[in-house]
């Protein structure tokens, strides 16, 4: 008589074993240290849309802008490698949350509430009792009791002629990794909405000027490309001040405290909307968050006091003027203060700033009389007497000295950024913290008791018990529980 032959094995198939390896934890964690990679590189080298990558960019060696650019690095969170770890991370932790959590919902939705003798003796904490009692539901309601004392939910059964307590807390805990899960995923969406729909640009705007437009910079290849991005509304600028620790020193940004640019906002879906934007006070507004990113340091003067005296006369008076406004003398003569150059000089005919640097500051001013008569000139400070013929002469009847000014830059840049993730991203991270801590901070325990008579009116009780973390204060929990049952008696626990 022949052997039967056995059945050849079959392997298993490709889109089984793809299936496995997406849904393998270790995978999982294969893509975490991979995705924290291209961060740590997005950290290292600066990217296209940050300020000052220009001057980065062309501080690399040509061999370093063609590798860095041809691999993505500039622009890394916009790369598709980038984008592809994100999907599949994200697909490995949906198929690994499937694969584990039935296992994880029968601790919620089949609680084992009866246990043998010799598997409660073998958990990681157990205790045999002896209890004097009436009948076994009595001494089983005691255990129960004194379960509840320390925050347990118990309740009491019976199965084949015994009498069983079943006591636990902190049963969602077998749930809490997929909370965690749940608040990788919203970063990643998060993230995923801020990569293909958002924007990050920039807007120069100096006093009276209004865009719509912001200027955004992408990488194509090894060279960065700036194009314009329109915006739903209009932005006006109305001032820009810049508070300096030593109003007598330079603008720089060493001697600077906080830029200040004041706009309005003009949508005509909700009409118009006064802002003001700070170094560290951004403003949101329909999406889109307007940032202090840089200034065009050219020496301007945000308002000057002038000193004004008749021609031919020694009254004098003072009057103060903001940027492109105008300040009404009391004969009624109106002054605007049309511009301002930090070191002056006239090169064929025409003003202007040999350097940023305030070595010889005027304002240029605007003069019309109520008689009609107008006049265009230049105040000088007292000091500038011996500067030029210019100094101190007069215009339209009148002499013009530059008393003080209040410095500032041309113009400032502001960062615009389009996030539609941001909130997203938020809440995520908000509930990545709130589960994590719910994970590591509490535990499920569990604890078992059969009671069984031993003699007339004694009661043999099999404890045991254990938990998915932190054994140590369930440890403690467990020999408290212990002495509550038995009403203080200090006896050691097998563990």
């Amino acid at each position: 008589m022949s052997e039967p032959v056995a059945a050849p094995r079959t392997s298993p198939s490709l889109v089984t074993r793809g299936m496995d390896l997406l849904s393998s934890v270790r995978f999982g964690v294969v893509l975490l240290v991979l995705l924290a990679a291209a961060c740590m590189v997005g950290m290292l080298i600066e990217q296209v849309n940050v300020e000052g990558f220009d001057k980065y960019y062309f501080e690399l060696t040509p061999s370093q802008q063609i590798l860095y650019g041809n691999l993505g690095f500039f622009d890394i969170y916009h790369s598709w490698y980038f984008n592809a770890l994100l999907m599949v991370l994200s697909l490995n932790i949906i198929l690994s949350s499937i694969d584990f959590f039935p296992k994880a919902w029968t601790f919620i939705s089949r609680k084992k509430l009866d246990a043998s003798a010799h598997w409660l003796r073998g958990q990681e904490c157990s205790k045999d009792l002896t209890l004097a009692g009436e009948s076994e539901q009595a001494v089983a309601e005691q255990v129960a009791t004194a379960a509840r004392g320390f925050g347990y939910k118990a309740r009491v059964t019976e199965k084949n002629g015994k009498t069983f307590v079943f006591a636990e807390r902190g049963a969602w805990n077998r749930l809490g990794a997929y909370a965690v899960h749940v608040a990788l995923l919203t970063i990643f969406v998060g993230g995923f909405l801020t990569a293909q729909y958002g924007h990050t640009g920039q807007m120069a705007l100096a006093p009276g000027e209004t865009s719509s437009e912001m200027s955004e910079t992408f990488f194509k290849l090894d060279q960065p490309i700036k194009q314009t991005v329109s915006l739903p509304f209009e932005v006006e600028c109305t001032d820009i001040q810049q508070k300096l620790i030593d109003k007598n020193g330079s603008t720089e940004g060493m001697n600077t405290l906080d830029w200040l640019t004041r706009i309005k906002i003009k949508d005509p879906a909700r009409g118009t909307t006064e802002a003001l934007v700070q170094l560290n006070k951004p403003y949101d507004y329909r999406g889109y968050r307007f940032f202090q990113a840089s200034f065009v340091p050219d020496g301007k003067a945000r308002s000057i006091r002038l000193r004004v005296t008749p021609e031919g006369s020694a009254q004098a008076e003072e009057i103060t003027i903001m940027r492109d406004q105008t300040a009404t003398l009391a004969d009624g003569t109106r002054i605007k203060f049309a511009d301002f150059f930090s070191d002056f000089a006239l090169e064929g005919g025409q003003a202007d700033s040999k350097s940023p640097d305030y070595n010889n500051p005027a304002a240029a001013l605007m003069i019309s009389k109520s008689s009609g008569e107008a006049a265009r000139g230049y105040a000088f400070p007292a000091a500038a007497a011996s500067s030029g013929p210019m100094v101190g002469r007069a215009i339209a009847g009148y002499k013009f000295e530059l008393v003080d000014f209040e410095k500032v830059g041309a113009a400032h840049i502001l960062s615009i950024q389009k996030d539609p993730g941001t909130n997203v991203v938020y809440f995520g991270f908000v509930l990545l913290a709130a589960t994590l801590g719910a994970v590591f901070f509490f535990a499920h325990q569990r604890v078992w008791a059969i009671v069984e008579r031993d003699g007339a009116n004694n009661f043999q009780i099999i404890l045991g018990g254990n938990t998915n973390r932190n054994r140590l204060g369930f440890e403690d929990r467990f020999k408290r529980l212990v002495k509550a049952i038995t009403g203080g008696q200090d006896e050691e626990v097998q563990e």
